[in-house]
């Protein structure tokens, strides 16, 4: 009897490898059956607004209004693919434990599919993989997603992943 994953969570940090694991996550739930659950998570990290000395609470909501806009689409996406049971969470801290343990917990998740790294190499070195931490501590299955919607790898220039800016 083959594996099915019945509550999928995705985080999004709108990056291009955020995006392509929300993409896969899709087929995956589509496969898996009418009943699976894909949750989309998006976690604002408190601990970047703490040395900023004129914070408000505004920068906060600013931050949550663009999240939920993105989030948003995607569940309009995923809808538009035929799922029916697809929603999103934001919560608020440390990005590393809520992606692992939290939120898994709370939802009772079987897998979680995140992008490879949503950071440049400097901000990993400084801060840490969000990924890596996962990958190592999550309380279910991790998938990783290394590759485009082909299975090929996302193209890499000058030891940059490649993006795609608008002009």
């Amino acid at each position: 009897m083959a594996q099915q994953y019945k509550h999928i969570l995705v985080p999004i940090d709108g990056s291009q490898e955020a995006e392509l694991a929300f993409k896969k996550a899709v087929a995956v739930a589509k496969r898996n059956g009418d009943d699976t659950e894909l949750r989309l998570l998006h976690v604002v990290d408190t601990r970047a607004f703490q040395n900023i000395s004129s914070f408000d609470s505004s920068m906060v909501e600013q931050v949550t209004e663009t999240a939920k806009k993105t989030l948003d689409e995607y569940v309009d996406f995923a809808k538009k693919q035929g799922l029916t049971n697809v929603s999103y969470t934001i919560e608020y801290g440390a990005p590393k434990t809520i992606i692992a343990r939290d939120v898994p917990q709370k939802m009772h998740a079987d897998l979680i599919m995140i992008g490879a790294t949503g950071l440049n190499a400097v901000e990993r070195i400084l801060i840490g993989s969000v990924t890596e931490f996962v990958t190592r501590t999550a309380i279910c299955d991790v998938l990783v997603v290394r590759t485009d919607l082909d299975n090929q790898p996302i193209p890499v220039k000058n030891g940059r992943k490649k993006t795609h800016h608008r002009k």
